[in-house]
C-alpha cells in the first residue's frame, strides 16, 4: 500500500483537514535503527505530524521537527521537505533503560527541561533570508498536544491533531481553523469558488467538527485506512477532497555535506583524529550510510578552489 496524504475542506466552513497514513517510509526509518518500542511510537507519531504540517506550507524547503529531552531519550528529529520526503532519527542516553509503556514525560521531560523546536530551512535561500525557528517548552502528555501547543502559541493557529503509530504504520488526522480577516479566510488556497461561511457561528462550527473528530480512538486510527476514517468521522458533512499526495522516505545526506561538517570541526581536530586512525568514518544518523575520509581527503577539505591551502600557519614569520 502506497503511503498517502489526503487533504480536504469542509464546505461552508473555514476549516481544512488532512489525513495521512505512512507505512513504506516508516518501515524505511525502522529498518535502519533498532529503537525501543516506546521510542518508535513517539518517532512514528512525529513522522505523521511532520507530513501533515508540511503539506500546508507554501515553502520550498524542509520542515525540521525536534524534541530535545532530559531523560533516557535525548533527541527526536523528523524532517519533511516540500515534496513530502521524510527522514527521522533518535538519540538515546548512554545505557538508557526504556519501558515499553513509557510515556512522553518519562522519556524526554523527566526534569522539566524538555523543549520542542520547529525549523523551516529554505532549500535555496535568498541573500539575507533567515532560517525560521520557533522554540517552546514541552507542554502536553503526547506528541499531538505538544504540537497543538506550539501551533497555538507560536503560529496563532487553532490546530487539532490525532496521531497513532505502531511498528507497521503511522496515521494522523489534522484539523485547522483558517484565520479570518474582515470575515474572509486569509488562506484561500483551495477555496476559489465557494462561500465558506454558513449561518452557524464559526466557533460553534469549529467546536462541532473537533467534537466529531474526538470520537476517534487510538486503536481505530491504527486499524482503519484513511478513506474509511474520513467517511466514519464526517459522513454527515459536505467535504471537498483534493488529489492525494504520496510521502516517501528520502535521506539528503551526501559526501559534500559530510565534508562540510568535518571542515566545521577545524583542521586541528581532524588531524588529531587521523593521528589515531587512518581514516575518519562517518555514518549518517538518518540512513546509516557510511562516508570515509583518509588523510588526502581531509587535506583537500581545507584547500580553496585553486588548490591553495586556506589554513595559515600563525607561527610562521617572514625573515
Amino acid at each position: 500500500m502506497q503511503d498517502k496524504l489526503q487533504k480536504f475542506m469542509f464546505e461552508h466552513a473555514a476549516i481544512r483537514g488532512e489525513l495521512v497514513e505512512i507505512s513504506e517510509a516508516w518501515q524505511q526509518v525502522q529498518v535502519r535503527h533498532d529503537y525501543p518500542d516506546a521510542v518508535k511510537t513517539l518517532l512514528g507519531e512525529m513522522l505523521a505530524a511532520a507530513a501533515l504540517l508540511s503539506a500546508n506550507l507554501k515553502f520550498n524547503g524542509t520542515l525540521i521537527m525536534q524534541i530535545h529531552g532530559d531523560g533516557p531519550v535525548r533527541l527526536l528529529v523528523v524532517e519533511c521537505d516540500s515534496e513530502l520526503q521524510l527522514r527521522a532519527t533518535a538519540k538515546l542516553a548512554p545505557n538508557a533503560v526504556i519501558s515499553p509503556n513509557a510515556k512522553l514525560s518519562d522519556l524526554v521531560h523527566v526534569h522539566g527541561n524538555g523543549r520542542f523546536i520547529m525549523t523551516l530551512a529554505p532549500k535555496n535561500p535568498l541573500p539575507g533570508q533567515q532560517v525560521y525557528q520557533g522554540i517552546v517548552p514541552l507542554d502536553g502528555d503526547n506528541i499531538a498536544s505538544v504540537i497543538e501547543y506550539y501551533m497555538q502559541h507560536s503560529e496563532q493557529l487553532d490546530t487539532k491533531l490525532w496521531l497513532a503509530a505502531d511498528q507497521h504504520v503511522t496515521r494522523g488526522l489534522l484539523l485547522q481553523k483558517l484565520p479570518h480577516q474582515g470575515g474572509t479566510p486569509q488562506n484561500k488556497e483551495e477555496n476559489a469558488d465557494e462561500n465558506l461561511e454558513s449561518n452557524e457561528d464559526p466557533l460553534e462550527t469549529w467546536n462541532r467538527t473537533v467534537m466529531l473528530a474526538s470520537t476517534l480512538k487510538y486503536e481505530e486510527l491504527l486499524a482503519t485506512d484513511i478513506q474509511n476514517l474520513m467517511h466514519n468521522l464526517f459522513w454527515e458533512e459536505t467535504i471537498r477532497v483534493f488529489d492525494a499526495q504520496h510521502p516517501s522516505f528520502h535521506c539528503s545526506c551526501n559526501r559534500e555535506k559530510v565534508g562540510n561538517m568535518l571542515k566545521m570541526l577545524g583542521q586541528t581536530e581532524i588531524e588529531a583524529g587521523l593521528a589515531e586512525q587512518e581514516t575518519l568514518d562517518i555514518a549518517c544518523d538518518f540512513c546509516g550510510l557510511h562516508y570515509s575520509f583518509d588523510k588526502i581527503d581531509c587535506a583537500q577539505l581545507f584547500l580553496d578552489e585553486t588548490g591553495v591551502d586556506v589554513i595559515t600557519d600563525t607561527n610562521h614569520s617572514k625573515h
